[in-house]
This record gives C-alpha cells, sequence and structure tokens, in this order.
C-alpha cells in the first residue's frame, strides 16, 4: 500500500471497529488527477480523450466510493480508468467522433495541469504511434505493465482476466510494437538516404 493509500484510506476507530472515512473529492482529485490523467493519455494518445476519460474516472470513482473496500485505491483507479476506456474504445468502433479545437479559455491554477505533467513524462512520438495502432486490449496490458509497472496478477485483476490472458496480450502487444517501430526505423533510414 502506497503513502497516498493509507492517507486516503485511514481508519477511524468506533467501538474498537476500524471504519473508513472516504476521501474528499479534492483529496482524491489532488493525489490521483496526475496519474490518471498520465494513464487515460497513454492509453487514448490524445488529449482530448484522456481529458474526457480522468474526468469519466472521478465521476465514477465518487459514485463508487461508498462501496469501495479499504485496499490497493491506486489498483482501483487503474481498472476503473482501463474499464472506462475499454469500453470508450468499443462504441468508438461502432461510432466516430471528432474532437473540439482547442481554443476554449481554460482557468489557470497553482499546480500543473496534467497535460502538463504528461509533457514532461512523455513517451516517444513513435512508441505512443505504435502504441496507438495497437488493438485496445493489447495496448491496456501492455501500458499496464510496460508504463505503469503493475505486475501481471494486478493486471489480470484490473482487466478482470486470466493471467494467461495477460500474458498473452502483453506477448502480442509487445510483438505487434517491435513490428511497427521496426518499420518506423527502417521508413526513418530511407527518407534519410
Amino acid at each position: 500500500m502506497s503513502d497516498s493509500d493509507v492517507a486516503l484510506a485511514a481508519p477511524v476507530e468506533l467501538d474498537d471497529q476500524p471504519v473508513w472515512t472516504p476521501p474528499t473529492w479534492d483529496e482524491v482529485v489532488r493525489e490521483h488527477g496526475d496519474r490518471v490523467y498520465r494513464l487515460a493519455y497513454r492509453l487514448t494518445g490524445n488529449s482530448h480523450d484522456a481529458e474526457d476519460l480522468t474526468q469519466e474516472t472521478f465521476i465514477r470513482v465518487f459514485r463508487s466510493l461508498a462501496s469501495y473496500k479499504p485496499g490497493t485505491f491506486e489498483g482501483w483507479l487503474h481498472r476503473i480508468t482501463t474499464n472506462l476506456f475499454l469500453d470508450m474504445a468499443r462504441r468508438r468502433s461502432r461510432l466516430r467522433m471528432e474532437g473540439l479545437p482547442e481554443d476554449t479559455d481554460r482557468l489557470a491554477g497553482d499546480d500543473p495541469s496534467p497535460e502538463q505533467v504528461y509533457t514532461e513524462t512523455h513517451l516517444d512520438p513513435d512508441l505512443q504511434e505504435a502504441l496507438d495502432e495497437l488493438p485496445p486490449e493489447f495496448r491496456a496490458a501492455v501500458v499496464l505493465c510496460d508504463v505503469e509497472g503493475l505486475s501481471y496478477e494486478e493486471i489480470g485483476a484490473t482487466l478482470g482476466v486470466k493471467l494467461g490472458t495477460v500474458r498473452s496480450r502483453i506477448h502480442r502487444g509487445r510483438q505487434a510494437l517491435r513490428v511497427s517501430l521496426e518499420r518506423r526505423r527502417a521508413m526513418t533510414r530511407e527518407a534519410s538516404a
């Protein structure tokens, strides 16, 4: 359990029975907003969808917070974010939508925006494009393993699939990434020759 899980899931003693006190909206967003946005961006590949996915994740968190059983809060957030991404990918396969232009005004805050945090810790553009080409199930497994650092067991719990399925998706996703990156390198060499 991380320090943030301890801070968000601090038990309160009541008649010698520990009772979990749910965190406030501000506590959850401040503590986990950047991490959820980074995962959402890496899964979706663009800022518009990542912002939508981050917002939907926190809405789902607060709808479900009363039924949350104290444990790994970050794992729970990963599971919600990933499941919402997979739902979004399924819907998108049936309906294609275009994002709005980025000329909308935003209120400035003291903290860096989730997008600024992502920019500071971005993936290589070729790698992000190769990830974007993967089917959503493979992309989710590879991102959770290789970018977020989750174990195969945690990924299985997050995606709701068996360990063998996790291994297969990661293996096949990595193979597809390797082929895509080798193709990109070859195209770059040909263009510079």
